[in-house]
């Protein structure tokens, strides 16, 4: 039995067991946080992602649902050494193991290796790769070697024209001495 799903209405525990897959390529513009990052620029750039289901241990009691998620988009961002334009790529594989309520995954979070979520017939897997991929972005997005050569320097020259023309303040403190030779 084929199902149809729906990425922002997503029945997990029934798209685990079709073992069912979802892909799509949308538009930076669908996911306005990611849009948000870039500032506004490159909103109609490709946002790629690939989701599919899995059911673990099928036979016990408890099966393992679980769901692989794989998205990449290339996100115009500011560089923070040069203050221009840079382009990031940003990529998400990863696995997600389900549980019955966020209670449960509360109190696993802490023993287990993988990423854990809570069991929803609703699943917004749009929201899960808008929230993926602001993770893995850089928290100082910068060229590897920037297009123009950055200025190091601080200081201008009217600065240190201004610094030299001062008296020493021991040369000031010479002249309040009163009658002492």
């Amino acid at each position: 039995m084929n199902k149809e799903f729906a990425a922002r209405r997503l029945d997990i525990k029934s798209f685990a067991e079709e073992g069912a897959q979802l892909a799509g390529r949308d538009t930076l513009d669908q996911y306005p946080r990611l849009l948000a990052e870039t500032q506004g620029r490159g909103a109609g750039l490709p946002l790629a992602w690939a989701a599919q289901g899995e059911l673990r241990n099928a036979e016990h009691v408890n099966p393992q649902v679980w769901l692989h998620l794989q998205a990449d988009a290339t996100l115009p961002l500011v560089c923070q050494r040069c203050l221009g334009p840079v382009d990031v790529a940003v990529t998400v594989d990863r696995s997600f193991r389900f549980v019955a309520d966020e209670e449960t995954a509360a109190a696993q979070d802490d023993e287990a290796e993988e990423d854990l979520l809570a069991l929803s017939a609703s699943f917004d897997l749009a929201e899960l790769v808008e929230d993926e991929l602001l993770m893995e972005m850089p928290v100082v997005p910068r060229h590897e070697a920037c297009p123009e050569p950055v200025k190091l320097t601080v200081a201008d020259k009217d600065f240190e024209a201004a610094a030299g023309a001062r008296d020493n303040p021991f040369a000031q403190l010479e002249k309040l001495k009163t009658g002492k030779s």
